[in-house]
């Protein structure tokens, strides 16, 4: 879970391991996330994820960026006075599970990438319909667990696709 992209991406707890998943990109997994990155989705992100994906992709062209600007991102921080130059995007800070829960009254196309620690406190609220997860043919040994102690939860399978890179794309409902 912890730093896929890039080496530098997220060292915390000395984690040396970034950029693992990179060797196993491939087009079907551009495609599948694209296929929750139409108009008619709004983003949920983390503050940290937030700063990465806007520094990653803010300066670069290309579908990828188009849809992160145009989409409605809504970005969880504990500091009120965060700041997000990117287009179309919020702040939600203070009872984040209640802010969630309004949104998704409001609109159940939610989607959240990267953001470990915002899945796995909503996930302990219940508030995860659905896992898209990329499991990539790497055992790392280290690094940052996407679900802590207390998350225990059936999943049941909606799909898998085998990706040209070894790389499997699951999507599971809660």
């Amino acid at each position: 879970m912890q730093g896929p992209g890039s080496v530098d991406e997220d060292t915390r707890d000395g984690f040396a391991a970034g950029g693992w998943a990179t060797p196993y990109a491939d087009p079907v997994i551009g495609a599948k996330m694209g296929e929750r990155m139409g108009p008619e989705f709004e983003w949920l992100f983390g503050r940290r994820t937030y700063e990465q994906l806007l520094a990653a992709w803010n300066s670069r062209g290309g579908p990828f960026k188009d849809a992160l600007n145009g989409t409605h991102k809504h970005v969880v921080s504990g500091h009120p006075a965060t700041t997000l130059p990117w287009p179309n995007s919020h702040l939600l800070h203070g009872d984040v599970t209640a802010a969630v829960a309004a949104l998704r009254e409001r609109d159940d196309n939610l989607v959240i990438m990267g953001s470990g620690v915002l899945v796995d406190s909503l996930a302990k609220a219940g508030l995860v319909d659905e896992y898209v997860v990329t499991i990539a043919p790497v055992v790392l040994g280290e690094g940052r667990r996407l679900f802590g102690p207390g998350v225990r939860q059936p999943l049941r399978l909606l799909d898998c696709t085998p990706v040209g890179s070894g790389a499997v794309v699951v999507t599971y409902a809660a």
